[in-house]
């Protein structure tokens, strides 16, 4: 037998909130590990990296990713950095991932993915709600055709959760619940139900102090014949089913239902009854308790980007698949600001 490959060294750009749980959950997947960490206070890097055992720090990415020359860079960055960052790695050919939203517009984005084309550099989005151990489940229920083909369906991801006092950032963003969360949302769509030709949307503000929106209504006709309706909103209201951060799912099909509900019971009612599994993630030690569902499929995730990373295939969420994804999230914006339905390039 040969020996096993060696782990794909990787440098990691971003010490911020979300860093910290990113990192930790590379560090429970097989064959890949973070040699160099970098943020412009070098400080936070120095002390994340201190923390994980992470043997390098830096305040300059170009500089770091000149030193290390990694297998491939994980941008734990903001949006507003990411177009400079993966131009850099793109033009040292270094494979990338983001994440995201990728880009903070659409043009950016396909831009993006065109330069990391052109220059045949891997590019990905650490897109992990889709890798969700029930919304997993969920699709494989859809899979088995037991309920025969959907034809409408409700996603749902509504909270209450005072997301602002962990990402206070998140309050000055001129976009925030679509490219936030409804980037998430309309990938599970796609993820369980594949592409629409059309959409509408509404949107809202509720609190006062922000300056995007916070709630979000997407109607989406599938290229299926389905209707997809998808309701997001962070209105911190009181909500009898506040469980965030789960996604609930209800499916109508030709010869059933199926539906992802609360303490992620999956049920599916066909003349037969109904048959229910309780599929929840696995616990993860080094994860916020508040994000256990969503910390937890960030594992599965990264292993994905790894085999793409490392040119094994099997990575879902590509670039060029995510650029499908915003195309929805910003002809939701499109819709909303013009109040019309508006149509998806296929």
């Amino acid at each position: 037998m040969g020996a096993p490959p060696r782990p794909a060294r990787f440098a990691a750009i971003g010490a911020g909130f979300w860093a910290r749980y990113q990192l930790s959950a590379w560090r429970d997947v097989q064959g890949a590990e973070c040699v160099a960490l970098c943020d412009v206070d070098r400080g936070k890097a120095e002390r994340l990296a201190r923390d994980l055992g992470i043997p390098a720090a830096y305040d300059d990415p170009d500089r770091m990713l000149r030193e290390v020359r990694p297998d491939f860079a994980d941008v734990i960055t903001g949006p507003a950095t990411h177009a400079e960052i993966v131009r850099l790695a793109a033009a040292r050919g270094t494979p990338v991932i983001v994440q995201k939203p990728m880009a903070e517009s659409l043009a950016e984005a396909e831009d993006l993915v065109r330069t990391c084309r052109e220059r045949r550099v891997p590019f990905f989005v650490h897109e992990n709600w889709r890798w969700q151990a029930p919304i997993r489940e969920l699709k494989r229920v859809l899979d088995t055709g037991s309920i025969g083909a959907p034809f409408r369906a409700r996603i749902r991801m509504v909270s209450g959760f005072p997301v602002f006092v962990n990402q206070p950032y998140l309050k000055d963003l001129e976009r925030f619940i679509l490219a936030d969360m409804g980037v998430h949302v309309l990938d599970v769509a796609r993820f369980l139900f594949g592409e629409a030709s059309s959409l509408y949307a509404r949107t809202q503000r509720v609190h006062r102090d922000i300056r995007g929106e916070d709630v979000a209504t997407v109607v989406l006709a599938m290229r299926n014949g389905m209707t997809v309706t998808c309701e997001m909103g962070y209105a911190e209201n009181h909500l009898e089913q506040d469980r965030f951060p789960e996604t609930f799912v209800i499916v109508e099909a030709e010869r059933g239902s199926a539906e992802l509900a609360p303490d992620f019971w999956v049920r599916v009612t066909t003349r037969d009854g109904t048959h229910a599994r309780r599929c929840p993630p696995p616990r993860c030690s080094w994860a916020d308790p508040a994000y256990d569902v969503v910390h937890a499929s960030m594992v599965p995730c990264n292993a994905s980007l790894l085999r793409g990373a490392r040119g094994e295939g099997g990575a879902e969420t590509t670039g060029e698949d995510n650029l499908r994804t915003l195309r929805l999230v910003f002809g939701a914006y499109e819709s909303a600001a013009d109040d019309r339905v508006v149509p998806v390039p296929p």
